[in-house]
């Protein structure tokens, strides 16, 4: 597997921990919808959460949460609705992004709340 593909893979098992911490329940990790993934949706009490985590080692180039480009965004809330529709959910959701900032000496975890919103 490729470095930056475990890097992603060990941010996301970072952002579960910390989610659950938090009280949220993890319902989903990579949940795939044709060419959309969503990598972790989770419940915050009875609000359905579609999580988009981005990982990097170094924020050189950019924070991790600038990341997330507009398509990105369109894809995540595509299969938001399929999910929704799949389990019969019609109540509150909501888009988070997680940042995760790890290298060898240090991890912090940056969680937005409420990060995008479904186009209309």
């Amino acid at each position: 597997m490729a470095e930056h593909n475990k890097l992603g893979n060990h941010g996301e098992q970072l952002a579960c921990r910390f989610l659950e911490e938090k009280g949220y329940l993890v319902l989903e990790k990579n949940w795939r919808f044709s060419r959309a993934e969503v990598d972790i949706i989770a419940k915050d009490g009875n609000i359905l959460v579609f999580i988009e985590v981005k990982t990097r080692s170094s924020d050189y180039f950019g924070k991790p949460e600038e990341f997330v480009s507009p398509k990105k965004e369109a894809l995540i809330c595509d299969a938001a609705a399929v999910y929704m529709e799949k389990i019969g959910h019609e109540w509150e959701i909501r888009f988070d992004i997680i940042a995760v900032l790890h290298n060898q000496t240090t991890t912090k975890i940056s969680h937005f709340e409420d990060a995008f919103f479904p186009s209309l």
